[in-house]
């Protein structure tokens, strides 16, 4: 029997919350639930058989420590309350919710959106050596700088190290213009965008030029001890095993490692084994380090790159 049933916001800005973008959580919640939600201004009226309703009313309700502050409200959030309703993890899901991980410069604030990225914040802070294995958007690289940053701005370590390697995905670096930082700089470019997330751009330079925070190729690690250092090694697949063995074994005293990858995403030249499937086989069973393995289901980014993460990992299935 079709019913309806009427929630009150308390403001404007937690409409806009609930809703999101082009009302685009209202049809996300209502795929979820086979449920009707329709907002009248700061109303939220949920219509179909009341097992839709009774199971729309708990999804928006898991959501409330977000939309009660105006927080934004990502597809991510809403799978993940989903799946907190269907395993009995509410009380999980509310700690989730409610850990702030940091506020960026906008005042934005930063915490997980899935329970594994979760796991993965907690393995950043407690291990010194982390593996962050998955799909783009899942926030990977994201999650780690942020960590990072938190720590050098604690004190907790002296400096900030991003490195990656600089492997052609279908270009050749000696065609691009400038010297050799400026050739490499379009491979950092992302780690110096979440970095400047959390420190204003104008500080940036210096810092590095005092070596607080370095942004390198790979090939500059080699011979190093990176004591009392926060490492993020990016785009790992595209190591060879060497460089990943150089990499790892330059971990030095009081220092923190992660290494961020996508295995479908290596742009080794062909039949070259990567250094980072080749990691992962040796080191699974080695004592104090973290693995984390991210999913389609922990893509942060717009919907449709769920989807096709999705659709890749059928194909290739």
């Amino acid at each position: 029997m079709a019913g309806a049933l009427t929630i009150q916001l308390p403001n404007v800005s937690s409409a806009i919350a609930l809703g999101g973008d082009r009302e685009e959580n209202l049809k996300i919640l209502s795929r979820q639930t086979g449920a009707n939600l329709v907002l009248r201004g700061q109303e939220l009226v949920i219509s179909g058989t009341q097992e839709q309703i009774d199971l729309a009313s708990r999804l928006v309700r898991s959501l409330e420590d977000l939309w009660i502050k105006g927080n934004t409200i990502t597809s991510a959030d809403i799978l993940t309350a989903r799946q907190a309703i269907d395993s009995d993890r509410q009380g999980e899901l509310q700690d989730l919710q409610r850990d702030v991980l940091a506020k960026s410069r906008r005042g934005e604030e930063v915490r997980a959106k899935t329970f594994r990225q979760r796991q993965y914040i907690d393995a950043l802070r407690r291990r010194d050596l982390t593996f962050g294995i998955g799909p783009a958007g899942t926030g990977k690289t994201y999650l780690a700088v942020v960590v990072a940053v938190q720590a050098l701005l604690a004190n907790q370590v002296e400096k900030l190290i991003l490195t990656r390697p600089a492997v052609e995905a279908g270009e050749k670096l000696g065609f691009l213009p400038g010297d050799l930082q400026q050739k490499v700089n379009p491979y950092l470019r992302p780690l110096y965008d979440a970095i400047y997330e959390f420190i204003d751009p104008e500080k940036v330079p210096s810092l590095m030029e005092r070596g607080v925070i370095e942004v390198a190729p790979l090939a500059y690690m080699r011979g190093r001890t990176l004591n009392n250092a926060f490492i993020i090694v990016d785009e790992a697949q595209n190591t060879t095993p060497a460089q990943m063995k150089m990499v790892l074994t330059r971990l030095g005293f009081r220092s923190r490692m992660v290494i961020t990858g996508d295995m479908t995403q290596t742009d080794l030249p062909l039949h070259q084994q990567s250094g980072l499937g080749v990691a992962l086989q040796i080191l699974k069973h080695v004592e104090g380090i973290a693995f984390c393995e991210f999913s389609q289901k922990d893509v942060v980014r717009h919907p449709l790159v769920q989807r096709i993460v999705a659709a890749y990992e059928q194909y290739e299935k």
